[in-house]
């Protein structure tokens, strides 16, 4: 891991939305532990219990913790809740260790959101509009450096406005396959019921988070391949169906 100097200028013109990563700090901050705990209090033993009622299903995170020290978990996404829903099934002792790859123009958009990301959500900033792969950079150097990680991201890019699950993003696949990170699939069903896109907050309901196998790194074909093998097999609706299939139906009429 690099050293850093922080009484020049590497350190004094970093930007504050990085300072909070692992790479960059000298030790634990233990004001981010402080709020990441009552945060998860919050989340995990009142909004997500009472509010929201989530439940998880499918594989044990503690198992999956002892095998695999880093993982990309990837997942469909519909809403705001997705990202919070994922952290909140995973066990609070981990959660150091657990980022959320998080759009920058909105979790990083103002101090108070920018804090709550820092400290709560330990998001690292995805700037949708970089052309210089910084973003990348970012994100491959943390997984190759770091002893534990786990990273939440959404392989669609941006939120589904009918929750039907679309073509994923390759991004996904150069972080896997440069770090050879393997993935963790995640599905969460109900979600886009419960806070679907322009809507100002989510509804009160029940949330099921189900958790999937690990696959190794692959192009990003096979990974939505498989990814969609799996979700089929929990929601037969979760996928659009594309035109070549609607002529095949027909055809059959």
């Amino acid at each position: 891991m690099k050293d850093w100097n922080y009484e020049n200028e590497q350190w004094t013109k970093l930007p504050t939305y990085l300072k909070h990563l692992p790479l960059f700090t000298r030790h634990i901050d233990m004001f981010s532990v402080f709020m990441r705990f009552l945060w998860s209090i919050l989340l995990k033993n009142i909004l997500l219990k009472f509010y929201i009622r989530l439940q998880v299903k499918g594989n044990s995170f503690k198992e999956i913790y002892a095998k695999y020290p880093k993982l990309i978990i990837i997942s469909n996404h519909s809403s705001h809740l997705d990202a919070v829903s994922i952290a909140a099934s995973i066990p609070r002792r981990y959660w150091l260790n657990v980022y959320i790859a998080a759009a920058k123009d909105y979790f990083f958009s103002n101090p108070l959101f920018m804090f709550f990301s820092q400290h709560c959500l330990g998001a690292i900033p995805i700037d949708r509009k970089d052309r210089k792969g910084e973003a990348v950079n970012l994100i491959l150097k943390l997984l190759t450096e770091l002893p534990r990680m786990w990273l939440i991201i959404f392989p669609e890019g941006t939120r589904s406005k009918d929750g039907k699950i679309q073509d994923f993003k390759r991004g996904v696949s150069i972080f896997s396959e440069k770090t050879q990170t393997p993935l963790l699939f995640v599905y969460l069903e109900g979600v886009m019921e419960l806070w679907p896109k322009g809507q100002p907050i989510p509804k009160p309901g029940k949330l099921v988070l189900h958790v999937g196998p690990v696959f190794p790194p692959g192009p990003i074909q096979e990974v939505y391949a498989a990814y969609k093998k799996w979700v089929l097999t929990i929601n037969p609706d979760a996928f659009p169906v594309k035109e070549e299939e609607k002529k095949d139906d027909s055809e059959q009429i």
